[in-house]
């Protein structure tokens, strides 16, 4: 019973991710945040530097989505290992 219960809510929080080919071709250039924001979530990580926010979906050592964005437009996009 706990191998069942284990495997549905495994499927059940892999079904809901954000990170998938799907949602990344969604992406646009001059997207602003919030846009992004409503496809992907909230980001699990962003860094600014030099006048550039990149934020980070997943792990970027496993799975992951990466949105570069100036003054808050999307500029470049980058993915690992998304499932379709």
């Amino acid at each position: 019973m706990k191998k069942l219960l284990f495997s549905l809510t495994f499927l059940t929080l892999t079904a809901c991710s954000p990170l998938t080919t799907e949602n990344y071709d969604k992406l646009e250039v001059g997207m602003d945040y919030n846009e992004v924001i409503a496809i992907l979530g909230a980001p699990d990580q962003c860094k600014e530097a030099l006048g550039t926010n990149g934020c980070v979906w997943g792990n970027e050592q496993n799975k992951f989505i990466k949105v570069s964005f100036i003054a808050e437009k999307a500029v470049f996009f980058e993915k690992e290992k998304l499932s379709n």
